[in-house]
């Protein structure tokens, strides 16, 4: 199987992504991966659990990275990122699965909650 071309049509899609839609996609994959490491727990696959945290935490660190701190509500948005970094560390420390499952709504309630906005901002543009 040919997978250069796949692999380039994979970049042509990133980078012809809004900034809402890359955001998206980062949450979808922060929901995804805080999901695997929930089935790798119940499993005792140590390394896929470890692995599947290392990525959630890779992703929260990225989007605390690239917030645009000149906007008040960044300063709430990183802590909250720090928040989850922590507490992923704890979990991924303690092989907790009470708080990973604890954790797991509050990530998937941003990811809603950031869809929401994208929506919102996109029906303002076809307003306007």
């Amino acid at each position: 199987m040919d997978t250069k071309g796949y692999q380039q049509y994979k970049q042509q899609s990133i980078n012809s992504m809004t900034p809402g839609e890359l955001l998206m996609l980062l949450y979808d994959e922060l929901v995804k991966r805080s999901t695997l490491a929930s089935l790798a727990l119940d499993k005792a696959d140590w390394p896929r659990f470890e692995a599947a945290l290392d990525r959630c935490i890779d992703i929260v660190n990225y989007l605390d990275e690239t917030l645009d701190r000149q906007y008040p509500i960044s300063q709430d948005l990183s802590r909250m990122y720090d928040y989850f970094t922590y507490e992923m560390g704890r979990i991924k420390i303690g092989r907790n699965k009470g708080e990973l499952d604890r954790l797991r709504p509050m990530l998937a309630d941003m990811r809603d909650a950031f869809r929401a906005a994208e929506r919102s901002g996109a029906a303002q543009e076809k307003q306007a």
